[in-house]
């Protein structure tokens, strides 16, 4: 009894020194991260020198907003290098007003944004450049969307020995067909409209036709966007641009410069040389510098007060659409209602801009955000919808009922239709891992599938249910664009389908009406709401977590995906994709209004 005792005194003691362990791994956790937001913040305004120039680089995928950055579990520091869409336009038009700010350098070794987004920030480029500033633009090897935003600069750079890739546009598509056929996976696949794409690489090995017309012309009208934009801003014709490209003369430095795509040939030190002259700093001194992620934290002195009552609300909604809770990757269905509730209270809220950048998703939490939406238009509350790189399918869903619809010309739109997967697992278990199954019913369809994975094939009568629900959903969908669009349900079923337009295809199909970015969506919804310029705040939803929550957040399954996520990407490199897209598939629940899994512009 006496060793029970000292046994169950060894066990407490320990029990409780492990305890307490953990409890103060936290307490000096917090205390370090709070030391490191105090020195943070010491330093959270930039000084910028006389002569600067503000350097731009794209090597990460831009978001439509800055996020609060996510703390590093193990280092106890914060990511503060990405900012979004918004910080970059919001800073390049304030280094335009910026006496301090002689020009922009735009280092384009690594450029990583869509189209859409690359046209916003093109447009903006250009309004600075009209200041009377300068904009030089070098790299040693160039991507066409590098030269895409290039093309902004009065001044083009490559080194002697650099690359340009210009050949044209053109997409590759996946198809997991006969892997899923080797694997034993039959696939049960369901869907409305011809050119719903999405599905295709489960069922073919090809393109169908109907994908091929759609994605053939999408690709010719970005690519038409590309070449007038760009023999605009370098001085020559379209048709010898495009000679150029469809021939491919430029296929080292030296055909770059001799068909005048860029304006000549250097190394860095000699650009430094160039940033010398144009800032007016001896040579023998250090040229001045200033990240425009590091511009964020400048101060604005010549921005209008936003000490203002009303208020013109933007909801960023970017990612898949979900149901549920989700997190500020992806548009979840709970989530969007308690932030469209939250403006749709707010009194000082006189209009609304629905920023989107989604493929879709959930059909049914589209529906749901779409009711929320309504119900803000019914307080009268006007809605713009800005689309960015992509607002399809449930993107398009959400947007169907606004106001006015504004899209860039290189958005990708559309996609109205709806389909369900689900994977017949029967014979992979049976095959691969010796399982067989058996099942005991109540009613004729008690085993009815509920999972997108199946251990069982659906008899006749069950796919003739789930048919039919998917294609409800469709007219559903079809009734939301017809109603918000103003246009006959035949009509709109006519560019539905499932198909993908451009903006500038959608605005004359009726699926947009202006061509434009945010800040054209902002100013439309102020004029909407009847606001006078400089009259209103901008208020942006969602409201954003602090730091500390967000370390916190990460302790748990999320950080821990995230560091397997983190891990296959860096051991899979550029096969990494086709992971995502077969671990897309077991989150395919429910009847889906989704993008095709890849569509990647080269």
């Amino acid at each position: 009894m006496f060793n029970h005792i000292i046994l169950m005194g060894s066990f407490l003691k320990y029990s409780f020194a492990t305890v307490f362990g953990i409890f103060l791994f936290f307490i000096v956790a917090i205390l370090l991260m709070a030391g490191i937001g105090f020195f943070a913040s010491r330093k959270g305004t930039v000084k910028v020198k006389p002569n600067s120039i503000m350097s731009i680089k794209f090597d990460y995928p831009i978001e439509d907003r800055s996020k609060t950055s996510t703390p590093s579990l193990t280092s106890f520091s914060f990511d503060d290098k990405k900012i979004g869409l918004n910080d970059i336009l919001a800073n390049i038009e304030k280094a335009q007003t910026d006496d301090r700010i002689k020009g922009i350098y735009l280092d384009l070794s690594t450029v990583t944004v869509g189209l859409g987004i690359a046209e916003e920030i093109r447009g903006k480029l250009l309004k600075f450049r009209e200041s009377g500033k300068f904009i030089i633009a070098y790299s040693e090897v160039m991507t066409q969307k590098a030269y895409y935003l290039a093309s902004t600069a009065d001044k083009i750079y490559l080194n002697p020995k650099g690359v340009i890739a210009l050949q044209g546009f053109s997409t590759e598509l996946t198809f997991f067909k006969e892997a899923l056929d080797r694997l034993g996976i039959q696939p049960e696949i369901f869907y409305a409209g011809n050119f719903k794409s999405a599905t295709e690489p489960l069922r073919y090995t090809k393109m169908s036709d109907y994908n091929r017309l759609q994605t053939r012309a999408l690709l010719s009208d970005f690519y038409q966007n590309f070449v007038t934009q760009i023999a605009s801003s370098r001085k020559m014709s379209p048709e010898k641009l495009n000679d150029i490209i469809d021939n491919l003369l430029v296929r080292n430095a030296e055909d770059a410069k001799a068909n005048g795509i860029v304006d000549d040939l250097l190394y860095y030190d000699q650009v430094q040389a160039e940033l010398h002259k144009r800032t007016g700093i001896k040579d023998d001194k250090d040229l001045e510098f200033v990240s425009i992620e590091k511009y964020t934290k400048v101060p604005d002195t010549k921005k209008k007060s936003t000490n203002k009552k009303d208020k013109i609300a933007i909801l960023y909604a970017e990612g898949g659409i979900q149901d549920g809770e989700g997190d500020d990757s992806n548009i979840a269905s709970l989530d969007y209602i308690k932030y469209i509730q939250d403006i749709r209270k707010d009194k000082d809220v006189k209009a609304l801009v629905l920023r989107v950048n989604s493929g879709g998703g959930s059909a049914l939490a589209s529906e749901i955000i779409w009711r929320e939406l309504e119900l803000v238009k019914k307080q009268g509350i006007p809605i713009i919808a800005s689309m960015g790189d992509v607002a399809a399918s449930g993107g398009y869903y959400i947007c169907a009922n606004a106001d006015t619809i504004v899209a860039q010309p290189n958005t990708v739109t559309g996609s109205i239709g709806v389909f369900g997967v689900f994977a017949e697992l029967g014979d992979f278990y049976k095959s691969k891992l010796g399982m067989t199954f058996d099942t005991v019913k109540t009613t004729r369809h008690s085993d009815f599938p509920t999972s997108p994975l199946l251990s069982h094939a659906f008899n006749d009568e069950d796919k003739a249910i789930v048919q039919k629900g998917v294609d409800e959903i469709y007219q559903s969908f079809l009734k939301r664009v017809s109603d918000g669009r103003k246009m006959p349900v035949d009509k709109v079923n006519e560019i539905a389908q499932g198909r993908v337009w451009t903006g500038t295809q959608a605005q004359k199909n009726g699926l947009v009406d202006v061509l434009g970015g945010v800040e054209d969506a902002i100013k439309l919804a102020a004029k909407r709401a009847g606001l006078a310029d400089g009259s209103y705040q901008v208020a942006r939803f969602p409201e954003q977590e602090d730091k500390f929550s967000k370390l916190f957040k990460n302790f748990g399954a999320a950080a821990k995906q995230s560091a397997i996520d983190a891990e296959l990407q860096k051991q899979l490199g550029s096969q990494y994709k086709y992971y995502q897209q077969l671990r897309s598939l077991s989150q395919l629940n429910g009847i889906q209004a989704r993008m095709p899994f890849e569509f990647d512009i080269k």
